[in-house]
């Protein structure tokens, strides 16, 4: 499975290169060259030391640059001043080299010059058919492969980490070894100068020793081939989890249109991840958190949580948490409380949630016969145990080894029945807990956390990813874009208006013979409705005429627009448009409220163009979807009739690459269909 850019470039002389070449070895211990120097020498391939001042480093021959070494080598790290970088590039190349990691900073990110050099280096790899991953970045690492090209070191494990910052890998490999996970792979993309995130994201697809991908990303360099590769992970069952910065930026600053306003790079990215079936999250923390729930891939099948616990009080702590996650704790059946009750005291609570009233010090055990019962129930969709699990072997020796042997006995339930187990304990730090996390069980100190990761792979299990579509052709691009000619081009395409006619005066509109009542809009006005610029209800001659003469003493207009008045009883008001991103394409805004949007704020994104069937899955996650589907006496509108809208729309612009901003706003959707009252279309 390969994207375009990666067919005919081998991406395994990056992480499994036959040899290997660190340009800028030394034996400062201050300096990259040494510390990545030391740890390739610890591995098993050939490693040749390059330092053209240095006949030995680190007790090994230095060689004055690669060429001069006389023997294959794949892959070369090169860590020198920037003003070095090309020449070493250059010299590596000419060598045969077949990747390069450059750990070099001050290219690219540095100002215009450095991105020149950059731009410059990276069409002289490409065009030999090398690869180069960085500058500025960190190294490369993989455990399957015994490859250690990194300054520093990450636990072996089976989650590929591709991270644009050194200190944020560092980080979120502390809190995965905190919680028993590790790294298969280690990719530090820095400037994403020639191969990017995507391109390592389908590389790890196909590696046997991935199980999840964690991704921490500065900038999007292809947003749509981002989307692509993370949705390829998904459908190969490796999830993908995302750390992004800059969700809160002013892309929207200077917008003209409400759907500008209201489409922020929060929203441009929890779209992209929507499309993908990627997990998003905010801090290194609950990156790791969330990896320990996905990455062992157990199953859960909907939101009906069992709770066992062998403490009455964070039973209960438990239950409202999970519920207040959007999760379910239901009673459970009789016959599965008679089956949980021959393991426990008969004073043992056995409604969900379970307290095991004192059983786990007369009996150990009841902890793996309870949770195997739990796991076998078809009115189960996950466990959640919760309390001291793990802090009985303080009581007594009898006590440590039957806990010890619960624990594993729960590993190999949980490996049988591939159901969804999370564990709280005070007692996380324990020997039992190390047992369960070495089992691939999630296990966490806090309830809050425990929770949590379950209602995220719970959300997930359940996830409906959107199927992202292709852009179509370009065509013919637009050159006018003022309200006649978008209303024009976009009722061309399908889009449903009212009759309508452009005039100078009341004579122009009446030799139209248009039906009453009628709309009057002043064109050429900025933000008519707000100025007084659109008349609604006009039912006569006389009423027409008064109305073009007021506007035109009061505004100026070059012209207006009479429109028939679409009937509007029962009517709501949606905002629909599309907003083009410079990485991901048109992103499609749906939202509630017309004028009033951006005061109701009630939208959802969507990566465009979209099909009719997600369009109307975007109205369901309106806050206020009800009033679409019939709430207080009012009758359900056509939901189908706005969803065509909102996929005739997204088509219109995606085929449009000139279109900065485009909307219909209002469009009235009524029980009998859907009208557009307004459009905009502003050109790039």
């Amino acid at each position: 499975m390969t994207t375009p850019l990666l067919q005919g470039r081998d991406l395994g002389c990056l992480f499994d290169p036959a040899a290997v070449a660190i340009v800028g070895a030394t034996d400062d211990t201050t300096k990259y060259g040494n510390w990545i120097a030391r740890r390739a020498l610890a591995g098993q391939r050939p490693v040749y030391l390059i330092n053209p001042a240095r006949e030995s480093v680190l007790g090994q021959p230095a060689y004055p640059s690669v060429s001069a070494v006389g023997a294959p080598i794949d892959l070369a790290v090169i860590a020198v001043n920037a003003r070095h970088f090309e020449s070493a590039v250059a010299d590596a190349l000419g060598a045969g080299c077949k990747a390069i990691v450059g750990i070099t900073a001050g290219l690219g990110e540095s100002g215009e010059a450095g991105r020149a050099a950059e731009e410059r280096i990276t069409r002289r790899v490409r065009d030999t058919g090398a690869l180069l991953l960085g500058p500025n970045c960190l190294g490369v690492l993989d455990h399957t492969t015994g490859l250690n090209l990194t300054s520093n070191d990450f636990p072996a494990g089976r989650i590929a980490l591709l991270s644009q910052s050194g200190n944020v890998a560092l980080e979120l490999a502390i809190h995965c070894q905190d919680l028993g996970l590790g790294f298969s792979r280690f990719a530090s993309i820095g400037n994403q100068a020639d191969i990017d995130v995507a391109n390592l994201i389908e590389s790890c697809i196909e590696h046997e020793g991935t199980d999840a991908i964690a991704v921490y990303l500065e900038e999007f360099k292809s947003g749509r081939r981002f989307i692509r590769a993370a949705a390829d992970a998904w459908a190969a069952g490796k999830p993908v989890v995302l750390l992004p910065v800059g969700r809160h930026s002013a892309s929207a600053r200077g917008a003209k249109s409400h759907t500008g306003a209201l489409v922020s790079s929060a929203h441009v990215v929890d779209a992209a991840c929507r499309a993908a079936g990627i997990e998003r999250v905010d801090t290194p923390r609950g990156m790791a958190q969330l990896l320990s729930g996905l990455a062992p891939r157990w199953e859960t099948r909907g939101r009906r949580v069992a709770i066992f616990s062998d403490g009455g009080g964070q039973a209960s702590i438990a239950s409202d948490c999970v519920e207040d996650a959007g999760l379910q704790v239901p009673e459970f059946s009789i016959d599965l409380s008679r089956a949980l009750l021959r393991h426990l005291p008969p004073a043992a609570g056995v409604s969900n949630p379970i307290d095991v009233a004192g059983g786990g010090e007369s009996d150990i055990s009841c902890f793996d016969a309870v949770v195997g019962d739990l796991l076998d129930a078809d009115e189960v969709d996950s466990v959640l145990m919760t309390g001291f699990f793990g802090g009985y072997h303080e009581l007594s020796a009898d006590l440590r080894e039957g806990e010890l042997a619960a624990a594993r006995a729960i590993v190999e339930r949980v490996r049988a029945d591939r159901k969804l187990l999370t564990v709280h304990t005070m007692n996380s730090d324990s020997e039992a807990a190390a047992i369960l996390r070495e089992g691939g069980i999630g296990v966490y100190k806090s309830i809050d956390d425990a929770v949590w990761t379950l209602q995220r792979v719970t959300e997930r299990a359940l996830l409906a990813r959107q199927d992202l579509q292709l852009l179509p052709e370009p065509e013919e691009p637009i050159t006018r874009a003022d309200y006649s000619a978008a209303r024009h081009l976009l009722a061309e395409a399908g889009l449903p208006f009212v009759r309508a006619v452009d005039v100078m005066s009341a004579d122009d509109a009446l030799a139209a013979n248009l039906r009453y009542p009628l709309v009057v809009k002043a064109l050429g006005v900025e933000h008519k409705s707000d100025r007084g610029g659109v008349v609604l209800d006009i039912r006569s001659e006389d009423e027409l005429r008064e109305c073009l003469a007021s506007l035109q003493a009061a505004l100026r207009p070059p012209s207006f627009s009479v429109e028939e008045m679409a009937p509007l009883a029962d009517a709501v008001e949606l905002i629909v448009g599309v907003n083009w991103d410079p990485k991901f394409g048109p992103v499609v805004l749906v939202g509630l409220g017309g004028t009033l949007a951006e005061v109701m704020r009630d939208t959802v994104c969507a990566i465009g163009p979209v099909t009719e069937t997600y369009a109307r899955r975007m109205l369901s996650r309106l806050r206020g979807a009800a009033l679409l589907t019939g709430v207080r006496g009012r009758p359900p509108v056509d939901i189908d009739a706005a969803a065509r809208v909102i996929a005739q729309l997204s088509e219109f612009a995606a085929a449009h690459p000139e279109i900065s901003e485009i909307e219909c706003n209002p469009v009235a959707v009524t029980p009998g269909g859907a009208v557009c009252l307004d459009a905009r279309i502003i050109l790039a």
